[in-house]
């Protein structure tokens, strides 16, 4: 008899979240495989689990973990991963772990619960039946300016994360790739006592943060693309306007504003030269 390696969804804020299934399944495990034991020490303390056996599998050590799980797992004992919120594997740790146990044929199970792109998801207003989750952008450089302007075209609604000391430049790369006009839901503190979702368009979205500085982490939903043209020289020119108030460079605003609208360099470079530097 073979363990299984169970992937447990945990809350995003409020402990009353986890499931009473949730709780079973993590008492009867030899091994919870965690991002930060003290993190989840406090959550199986309100849970009233004791006595299992905790393991650090982060981002860095995912992949040195598979031995010690997969020997667990070969002596006929369930294998439990959580994450420090959330769903394991979305954006987290736990898409390695699993892959490991498939390749060894264990069996690989989940108890589904919360997730926070799909809260987002359905509390912003905009259309569901068709999504993409885009997790975090790259942080800098062309994977980015590429990245937006997938983004940007995209007919399908978008859903992001966010660091608050990033969000306020993301929204302004979103709105120099999108245009201002183009709607999104900001989604702050989910299940916590200052939950929030915002909406408005991009526009809007930075002038609020503006007002209001950026705490907890965020999940951005954005409007799917509208079918049109070409863009044309003042779409252009406000997407450069906007990516250089975000904080780019002329040679980082024409990179972005390229990608996201498919005009050639010597057009958008034309156009930005009509444009004061940034800082003048």
């Amino acid at each position: 008899m073979t363990g299984r390696l169970v992937l447990v969804s945990t809350p995003i804020g409020n402990l009353g979240d986890l499931s009473p299934r949730a709780v079973e399944v993590l008492k009867g495990c030899a091994l919870i495989c965690c991002e930060d034991t003290r993190h989840t020490g406090k959550l199986l303390s309100h849970a009233g689990v004791s006595g299992v056996r905790l393991a650090v599998a982060n981002e860095h050590t995912e992949a040195t973990r598979t031995d010690d799980v997969l020997g667990v797992l070969a002596g006929g004992r369930d294998v439990a991963v959580v994450t420090d919120a959330g769903t394991p594997g979305i954006s987290d740790p736990g898409a390695r772990l699993v892959q490991a146990a498939i390749a060894a044929g264990y069996p690989v199970t989940a108890v589904p619960g919360p997730a926070a792109l799909v809260m987002a998801l359905v509390l912003s207003g905009f259309d569901t039946t068709r999504f993409v989750f885009e997790g975090f952008l790259p942080r800098s450089g062309r994977d980015r300016a590429d990245r937006l302007a997938e983004v940007a075209s995209e007919r399908r609604t978008v859903v992001l994360y966010e660091a608050p000391h990033r969000v306020a430049r993301t929204v302004a790369d979103l709105g120099a790739a999108c245009g201002g006009d183009r709607r999104v839901a900001m989604a702050r503190e989910l299940t916590k006592v200052y939950e929030e979702v915002w909406r408005g368009t991009l526009g809007e979205a930075a002038a609020h943060l503006d007002e209001q500085p950026p705490r907890g982490e965020y999940v951005l939903v954005l409007e799917g693309a509208p079918a049109e043209g070409p863009a044309d020289d003042e779409a252009i020119l406000a997407a450069l306007r906007m990516a250089l108030e975000g904080g780019a460079d002329r040679r980082g605003a024409i990179a972005t504003v390229m990608a996201a609208t498919g005009a050639a360099k010597r057009r958008v470079y034309d156009l930005a030269l009509t444009l004061p530097r940034p800082g003048s």
